[in-house]
């Protein structure tokens, strides 16, 4: 898996926007090793940088969202075996703070999960995306201040 990350480095920021988008899907796949190889062996921009991996990680987000929105109880009853009355149970009691949630699809291992049950939730688009690409934004500023002007 490493030796894929540091080849897609080698495509600069194409290949970041790839391993970003990858690593906001269901894939276990870390865009962080392909910024800071770009970061420190390439002539690339540290803002052009977060610009991408921010973009990248957003679409692969939203891509998570639309897989959700997709979704049907019928599946969820039949998969993970939950009633349909604590399926509309729980959507209430969550529904609630579910766009405030998707500003932390940035987290790792559940950010994922975020995504497809805000868009199961069915949030509007406009909104969820600006909270998915305002926690990226901040994932990529916080890593590019850790990568670059600490270390």
């Amino acid at each position: 898996m490493e030796e894929a990350l540091l080849s897609l480095a080698t495509y600069g920021y194409l290949g970041l926007f790839v391993a970003s988008f990858l690593a906001a899907t269901v894939l276990p796949f870390s865009s962080e090793i392909v910024f800071t190889t770009l970061l420190y062996t390439s002539n690339c921009n540290v803002w052009g940088l977060v610009c991408v991996g921010t973009l990248g990680n957003t679409l692969g987000a939203l891509t998570c969202y639309a897989l959700g929105r997709m979704g049907k109880i019928e599946w969820i009853e039949k998969y993970l075996r939950v009633s349909k009355e604590d399926i509309n149970k729980w959507n209430e009691r969550i529904k609630k703070y579910a766009l405030a949630a998707s500003f932390f699809t940035f987290v790792p291992l559940i950010g994922d999960i975020i995504a497809v049950c805000v868009g199961y939730l069915r949030t509007p688009l406009p909104q969820t995306a600006l909270f998915i690409f305002l926690g990226k934004l901040s994932r990529y500023l916080a890593w590019m201040f850790l990568t670059y002007w600490i270390w």
